[in-house]
């Protein structure tokens, strides 16, 4: 097991995210072997565990302290963030993902969209074992409706020139903040704490995520493929417009970039170099990093709001928090 090397300046965390990754593994267990195999090499290809991070620092807030409990419902959360990758990539009709190929690639469509399915219900047997109350596991299923509904929606707005600015932000909540805000209120309702406190630390999970799509989104305009390491404006190609174009859309360059984004599948890279260009040169990336700094500023102060714990839980998450959303730079 190989965590990213982030986690090294949390000794306790990369304890138990070394333990998430091991009940995550425990957990899959099919009678076809090399299906099997490769899921759980899926499970440790790479991910930074985000979303199980923030579940495991947020379950420290409550009197509750069951750690092995914490364990296994941060295993749930990012067997349900897996599962929705492997469907994205399905999806995308994508054979790679950070740089490996993935279950797609490796067994086809078929194969994988099954290995989605059984991770599902590998998120749900851990939730329904070690969740107090069926409050949980409703917000994991409202959790699910949102993100699909994320999915969907960026879906129907493939190709769409006119796309809003809070038409975006409304994809993104779901298909990516959502899952932040179930880790953080899970962690935290989990562990004791009361409603009003879940749906406070479910808010900054919120915050976090938006800042953390959308300068995902920035990097395509801002790093190359091997910074990143994925292939850059890939998403453009396929119709999938995030908020530095948005913002370019709303220039006088929007007849030029129309006329290279018609191009869809077709575009070349020399042309998707022009479309960056272009972006930057209207603001549209400075526009897109201001809107994540003001989701990075509302996480922090509500995250400097949060009661002093004998874990330094505050400080750890404000670390961590800043570290994930200054990838831009």
């Amino acid at each position: 097991m190989k965590l990213h090397p982030m986690w090294s300046e949390y000794p306790t965390l990369k304890n138990e995210l070394n333990e998430t990754l091991k009940k995550m593994e425990d957990v899959v267990r099919l009678k076809n072997k090399p299906v099997e195999q490769a899921i759980k090499e899926t499970i440790h290809a790479g991910g930074k565990l985000l979303r199980p991070a923030y579940q495991l620092l947020f379950s420290q807030f409550g009197p509750e302290q069951d750690r092995e409990k914490a364990i296994a419902l941060a295993a749930s959360i990012e067997m349900l963030h897996t599962a929705t990758l492997i469907h994205d990539d399905i999806v995308d009709e994508a054979d790679v993902r950070r740089g490996q190929p993935n279950l797609r690639g490796r067994f086809g469509n078929t194969v994988a969209v099954y290995a989605g399915d059984y991770l599902f219900v590998c998120c749900f047997k851990l939730l329904s074992n070690y969740s107090n109350s069926l409050k949980s596991l409703q917000s994991n299923s409202r959790s699910m409706e949102k993100v699909l509904d994320g999915e969907l929606g960026q879906m129907d707005d493939r190709y769409n020139y006119h796309l809003t600015v809070p038409e975006y932000l409304e994809n993104i909540s779901g298909k990516t903040a959502e899952l932040f805000q179930l880790s953080c209120s899970v962690g935290a309702y989990e562990s004791g704490m009361n409603e009003r406190f879940a749906r406070k630390a479910g808010s900054i999970g919120l915050a976090v995520g938006m800042a953390f799509q959308i300068i995902d989104d920035i990097l395509d305009y801002t790093k190359d493929a091997v910074d990143i390491g994925k292939p850059v404006l890939e998403d453009m190609r396929q119709g999938v417009y995030s908020l530095p174009l948005i913002y370019a859309l709303q220039t006088d360059k929007k007849a030029e970039l129309i006329a290279y984004l018609d191009k869809k599948t077709e575009l070349t890279q020399e042309e998707a170099e022009s479309v960056r260009q272009i972006v930057r040169e209207v603001n549209g990336v400075t526009k897109a990093k201001k809107l994540a700094e003001d989701y990075t500023k509302k996480a922090l102060k509500e995250i400097s709001k949060l009661p002093d714990t004998a874990f330094d839980t505050r400080e750890i998450l404000l670390s961590v928090t800043e570290l994930i959303l200054d990838r831009e730079n």
